[in-house]
Protein backbone atom coordinates (compact mmCIF):
# COMPACT_ATOMS: atom_id res chain seq x y z
CA UNK A 1 0.00 0.00 0.00
CA UNK A 2 1.15 3.59 -1.13
CA UNK A 3 0.21 6.36 0.85
CA UNK A 4 0.93 10.10 -0.20
CA UNK A 5 0.50 12.74 2.20
CA UNK A 6 1.48 16.72 1.62
CA UNK A 7 1.99 17.64 5.26
CA UNK A 8 4.04 15.40 7.88
CA UNK A 9 1.60 14.44 10.58
CA UNK A 10 3.29 13.04 13.87
CA UNK A 11 0.93 11.22 15.41
CA UNK A 12 -0.36 10.00 11.97
CA UNK A 13 3.55 8.28 10.83
CA UNK A 14 3.11 7.11 14.89
CA UNK A 15 -0.47 5.54 14.57
CA UNK A 16 0.74 3.79 10.87
CA UNK A 17 3.62 2.45 12.62
CA UNK A 18 1.82 0.66 15.50
CA UNK A 19 -0.82 -0.95 12.88
CA UNK A 20 1.33 -2.17 10.02
CA UNK A 21 2.99 -5.47 10.18
CA UNK A 22 4.94 -4.83 7.68
CA UNK A 23 7.71 -2.52 6.93
CA UNK A 24 7.22 1.61 6.43
CA UNK A 25 9.29 3.06 4.47
CA UNK A 26 9.94 7.20 4.60
CA UNK A 27 11.61 8.94 1.46
CA UNK A 28 13.08 12.23 0.78
CA UNK A 29 15.13 14.45 3.07
CA UNK A 30 12.52 16.60 4.23
CA UNK A 31 10.53 13.67 5.87
CA UNK A 32 13.59 11.74 6.70
CA UNK A 33 14.65 14.86 8.90
CA UNK A 34 11.28 14.51 10.51
CA UNK A 35 10.93 10.79 11.42
CA UNK A 36 14.81 11.25 12.53
CA UNK A 37 13.91 13.90 14.81
CA UNK A 38 11.35 12.22 16.36
CA UNK A 39 12.74 8.99 17.44
CA UNK A 40 10.68 7.07 14.67
CA UNK A 41 13.76 5.13 12.75
CA UNK A 42 14.46 1.58 13.37
CA UNK A 43 16.45 1.26 10.28
CA UNK A 44 18.38 3.41 7.80
CA UNK A 45 19.87 2.84 4.23
CA UNK A 46 22.13 5.58 3.09
CA UNK A 47 23.43 5.50 -0.33
CA UNK A 48 27.13 7.20 -0.90
CA UNK A 49 28.04 7.82 -4.40
CA UNK A 50 31.28 8.60 -5.50
CA UNK A 51 30.49 12.39 -6.34
CA UNK A 52 31.33 15.62 -4.17
CA UNK A 53 28.41 18.11 -4.94
CA UNK A 54 28.16 21.32 -2.03
CA UNK A 55 25.04 22.11 -1.17
CA UNK A 56 21.67 20.78 -1.79
CA UNK A 57 18.58 19.91 0.46
CA UNK A 58 19.65 18.51 4.11
CA UNK A 59 18.31 14.61 4.75
CA UNK A 60 19.90 14.16 8.13
CA UNK A 61 18.45 16.82 11.39
CA UNK A 62 21.58 18.74 12.91
CA UNK A 63 19.94 18.69 16.10
CA UNK A 64 19.91 14.63 16.36
CA UNK A 65 22.42 11.92 17.81
CA UNK A 66 21.90 8.54 17.28
CA UNK A 67 23.96 5.57 17.59
CA UNK A 68 23.54 2.94 14.29
CA UNK A 69 24.57 -0.18 14.29
CA UNK A 70 25.95 -1.75 10.94
CA UNK A 71 23.55 -4.25 9.70
CA UNK A 72 25.18 -5.04 5.92
CA UNK A 73 26.77 -2.78 3.14
CA UNK A 74 26.40 -3.38 -0.63
CA UNK A 75 29.37 -1.71 -3.35
CA UNK A 76 27.98 -1.28 -6.39
CA UNK A 77 30.24 -0.84 -9.82
CA UNK A 78 29.71 2.20 -9.92
CA UNK A 79 31.16 3.20 -6.52
CA UNK A 80 28.20 3.47 -4.85
CA UNK A 81 27.69 1.95 -1.28
CA UNK A 82 24.34 1.28 0.23
CA UNK A 83 25.23 0.87 3.75
CA UNK A 84 22.00 -0.73 6.10
CA UNK A 85 21.81 0.06 9.91
CA UNK A 86 19.95 0.04 12.74
CA UNK A 87 18.99 2.44 15.55
CA UNK A 88 20.44 1.57 18.68
CA UNK A 89 19.65 3.14 22.15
Amino acid sequence: MTRIERNFDLEAVRDMKARLTQDMTVSGPGLAAHVFTAGLVDECQLFLAPVIAGGGTQSLPWDVRQKLKLLDEHRFENGTVCLHYRTTI
